[in-house]
């Protein structure tokens, strides 16, 4: 439930095209509808804009495919991220119509109408190396799941400066920026002096023994020299698109 499917729903109670039973039994789950193992938030559209997301990873697969086809009976976009390829299948088995993101590990349900993409919000995704791609990948799926426009820039870390370069007039283009790196994480810094938006560095764990798991690329995106940038958790692609969405859509405002 968003706002405009709460709207559209009174407007049909004032034509008298449904009665205000029906529209009590539509709302019956808000603010949550509580399934036992899960609390699941229908009502966070309306607080936030952003519906809930279905974070997978330590959930059975019969668990997950529960809370999905509950929030699909009521009518939103559902997306779960971190998905197993078991919890894939049972959530496919119980909903159709979903598209599975391998390299993401998205399973997601599209069921409102697509925004057009020329006016929408625009961020850029940037990965480092290819390394990065699952953590890019999230968060590209996530804010075109959101309805931003995504510009994938993939493969331009600064071990090789003038691939990032090269796509300048690409990433001018952008709302706001996300950049997933590991290794040393230097990449959000240099992309951060060549554009006049927010840039959300995303530090992966990808590297070796010294990087940590990913500890060294988040260090040094804290560090940065960029007043621009901001950083969130490691392979935190998801929390990345939130944000950034967030941002391209008041930029836009």
């Amino acid at each position: 439930m968003d706002k405009s499917t709460l709207l559209a729903l009174l407007g049909s109670v004032e034509r008298g095209e449904i009665t205000p039973a029906a529209v009590a039994d539509r709302l019956a789950n808000l603010p949550y509808e509580d399934i036992g193992h899960a609390r699941i938030d229908h009502h966070r559209s309306l607080r936030t804009g952003l519906p809930e997301v279905i974070y997978a990873a330590g959930k059975k697969p019969a668990q997950l495919a529960e809370i999905f086809s509950r929030m699909a009976a009521a009518g939103s976009d559902v997306l779960a991220t971190r998905v197993s390829a078991e919890a894939v299948a049972a959530v496919q088995e119980a909903v159709a119509h979903t598209t599975h993101y391998d390299v993401a590990r998205i399973v997601a349900l599209r069921q409102t109408a697509t925004a057009n993409v020329v006016e929408s919000p625009c961020i850029a995704v940037l990965c480092a190396g290819t390394s990065d791609l699952p953590i890019a990948e999230e968060a590209a799926v996530t804010a075109e799941h959101f309805g931003v426009q995504v510009i994938r820039l993939y493969d331009v870390g600064v071990a090789g400066v003038h691939r990032l370069l090269a796509v300048r007039d690409q990433l001018a283009q952008a709302d706001a920026v996300i950049v997933c790196a590991g290794m040393e994480g230097a990449l959000p810094s240099v992309v951060g002096g060549l554009v006049g938006v927010p840039v959300i560095a995303v530090p992966t764990s990808v590297g070796y023994g010294a990087s940590f798991g990913g500890v060294t690329a988040l260090l040094g995106m804290l560090n940065s020299c960029s007043p621009n940038v901001s950083v969130v958790n490691i392979d935190n692609g998801f929390g990345a698109a939130y944000s950034a969405t967030l941002i391209a859509r008041s930029a836009r405002r």
